[in-house]
């Protein structure tokens, strides 16, 4: 573990603290051709987000099949008082994943007089920027950054939350990208960060039409379509690898026995390709495995939950049932 500062040139500004845990950078091209090589094929969707992904992403959340963020959002401004009654004053904030959003400004502005902020990213460059954007918008309240894996158990000096109140929040329905094995590893994570009675805020996304959701991650836009193909750029350009990106379509289907969304690249004729000394082909018809996107009933989540120490505390849902927002305690 590796305590790195907190002087300005590191840290950024005026943040409280930066720890940094330095986590591993994986081996992309060994990822990608295991990945490839498997039958069925797949890739790991963290290789979705360069510049272009992330801004892809950023319209997905924006396109009006999408639900899931603007459900969510609202969900947050709907319990803003109900949530600062049940948390009370001066708790520590901290965030498994991204500080720029507008869900972590709708939970800080609604609790009352959160004691401190603290972000927790796996990219050092990311985290800072949304830091150093969070401290700008809230001057006053104390904020620092965690660069870690946080699908990992880490080790958080205890001097730096201190007795107060720990709030964890993991909005986005990101749990839904893991496996429920992975699932109740990542909350396992989170939950060694918190003592008995802390909570847990986290988004879930709930089972529903399979016409709903096949749509949400198949957009008449073609905006998730664009995204998921990004993927075969991203390997083209940083591994440089010649895969005939024209030559694959985007599908999303809902696996109902798993309970999820899966998102698939179709080659659309045979193709071949090679990455780095690699040759790899796909029939026509043949599919990458790209992601999955899993829903749980409330009964489901809370059985996953108990397996990582939480136990259900509150529950809302939105008037359409599409999103759910739970409040976990720690137990």
């Amino acid at each position: 573990m590796t305590d790195a500062a907190s002087s300005p040139d590191q840290a950024g500004d005026d943040l409280a603290f930066f720890i940094d845990l330095e986590p591993q950078d994986s081996d992309m091209m060994a990822e990608v051709v295991e990945g490839l090589s498997a039958t069925p094929k797949g890739l790991s969707p963290k290789y979705f987000y360069d510049q272009r992904g992330s801004e892809l992403f950023d319209r997905i959340t924006m396109v009006p099949e999408y639900y899931v963020g603007r459900t969510e959002i609202a969900l947050l401004r709907q319990i803003g008082a109900e949530l600062a009654a049940d948390i009370g004053p001066d708790a520590t904030v901290i965030e498994y994943g991204s500080g720029a959003s507008v869900k972590i400004r709708t939970l800080l502005d609604a609790l009352e007089k959160p004691h401190l902020y603290a972000g927790v990213d796996i990219s050092r460059t990311f985290l800072l920027e949304s830091c150093r954007a969070l401290k700008a918008d809230y001057p006053d309240l104390p904020i620092g950054a965690i660069c870690a894996d946080f699908t990992r158990p880490f080790e958080i000096p205890a001097e730096l939350f201190g007795d107060h109140w720990r709030l964890a929040f993991f909005p986005g329905s990101t749990i839904g990208n893991f496996t429920p094995d992975q699932a109740v590893d990542v909350l396992k994570a989170i939950r060694s960060e918190l003592r008995p009675d802390d909570s847990l805020l986290i988004g879930v996304d709930l089972k529903k039409d399979r016409d709903v959701l096949e749509r949400a991650y198949d957009d008449s836009q073609g905006v998730t379509a664009a995204f998921n193909l990004n993927v075969l750029h991203v390997i083209n350009r940083v591994l440089q690898a010649d895969i005939p990106v024209e030559n694959f379509s985007h599908r999303a289907v809902y696996n109902e026995d798993k309970g999820r969304v899966e998102m698939h690249l179709v080659a659309t004729e045979a193709v071949s390709f090679t990455i780095g000394g690699h040759d790899f082909s796909l029939e026509k018809g043949e599919t990458i495995h790209t992601e999955n996107s899993h829903k749980y009933s409330e009964e489901e989540f809370n059985a996953l939950a108990a397996r990582a120490g939480f136990k259900p505390h509150r529950i809302w849902i939105d008037d359409n049932r599409l999103f759910s927002v739970r409040l976990m305690r720690a137990v």
